[in-house]
């Protein structure tokens, strides 16, 4: 895991979640992953490479994250997005704080 999906889980915990998986296969058939996924069908994806021209930016990997992402929707994921900078400044935890608080 790297150290974004570690401080995620931590964060998770903090928060009230007992149970997270990681790396977690949701669609049969397909080789897809969630970075991050909790029981409730929540899924969390570090999208690493913004600045970077990463695999998510450039539009192969754009386009195929968007299937991803729809499905999973389609499926009852509700599918929450960010950067690992965001994870690790502690931003995306007060934006799940708030989240969760509703």
């Amino acid at each position: 895991m790297t150290e974004a999906q570690t401080l995620l889980v931590i964060h998770l915990h903090e928060l009230g979640y007992g149970t997270v998986f990681t790396e977690h296969a949701f669609c049969e058939g397909r080789k897809w992953r969630f970075d991050i996924a909790t029981p409730d069908r929540v899924a969390i994806e570090i999208e690493g490479g913004a600045w970077s021209r990463g695999r998510h930016t450039r539009g192969k990997g754009f386009i195929a994250d968007m299937e991803k992402y729809n499905t999973a929707t389609m499926m009852g994921w509700r599918v929450l997005r960010c950067t690992p900078e965001q994870v690790l400044s502690g931003e995306f935890r007060e934006w799940l704080k708030q989240w969760l608080s509703k």
